[in-house]
């Protein structure tokens, strides 16, 4: 099936093969139907997913497939990247790489360059059964837009790079979740695709990859190696970008 959605102002188009649909994505939308149905309460699911592995894409495609299927539920689709620190917040505040100190703005996209405590607030919130705003982040300003949407729903479906890190802070996170999900690919397959992503901005193949060498990269790693194993499902991007069941992460 090709969808096609706007995510964050920007057009998006990707593939997803029939037999994900029917032996992965459907029965776990069916799952967090009848796990809903069972608490009887909004549950909150969070998946955790490093740059480039198409987590945003996944989560909106969940949320039309649960529109357009007879006997689930709909889901509300949330992202973290509306929790980014200001673009003047990152000019004017440092954080620490390799024993040097940099501008934020250098590593935007690091954990230090998110607003964890708000994040957790609203995290909080939401599992709390609240209506509560929760902002987006819109790519073609590169800032964040306060209270964008508001939160409602039963299934809460949160996506973000972070959201399930086994560092201090971070890690309180998975404990608001009902329901956990980690995507994982090889480093050299996000590579790849994140050059390419950055070369739709304009820029050059070598730019391109000075960049996501300097950057991305480090992030791509933080996700790999410090996201908790422990998840109710682990997916697997493989090299043709379709997604399968994984064991064990790897």
């Amino acid at each position: 099936m090709i969808y096609q959605e706007e995510i964050n102002g920007i057009p998006v188009k990707a593939y997803f093969s029939e037999e994900s649909i029917e032996d992965i994505f459907l029965p776990l939308l069916r799952h967090l139907t009848e796990l809903q149905r069972q608490k009887g309460r909004r549950i909150i699911v969070l998946l955790a997913a490093p740059p480039g592995a198409g987590k945003s894409t996944l989560v909106h495609f969940l949320k039309y497939l649960a529109e357009n299927t007879e006997g689930i539920q709909s889901i509300t689709s949330l992202g973290m990247d509306g929790f980014h620190h200001y673009q003047s917040y990152l000019d004017t505040h440092t954080m620490e790489r390799s024993g040097k100190v940099y501008l934020m703005k250098e590593f935007k996209g690091a954990p230090e360059t998110f607003d964890l405590p708000l994040l957790k607030e609203r995290i909080r919130m939401v599992a709390d059964g609240q209506d509560c705003g929760w902002p987006e982040y819109y790519r073609i300003a590169h800032d964040p837009i306060d209270d964008a949407i508001t939160v409602t729903g039963d299934i809460v479906l949160i996506e973000g790079n972070y959201l399930l890190l086994d560092w201090a802070g971070w890690s309180d996170l998975a404990g608001y979740a009902d329901y956990t999900i980690r995507l994982v690919a090889d480093e050299s397959i996000l590579k790849d695709r994140l050059i390419e992503r950055k070369m739709n901005s304009g820029i050059t193949f070598e730019e391109a990859k000075t960049f996501v060498e300097r950057s991305d990269l480090y992030n791509v790693q933080t996700c790999l190696n410090h996201t908790i194993d422990n998840t109710d499902l682990t997916l697997k991007l493989m090299e043709d970008d379709s997604l399968v069941v994984s064991d064990n992460g790897r």
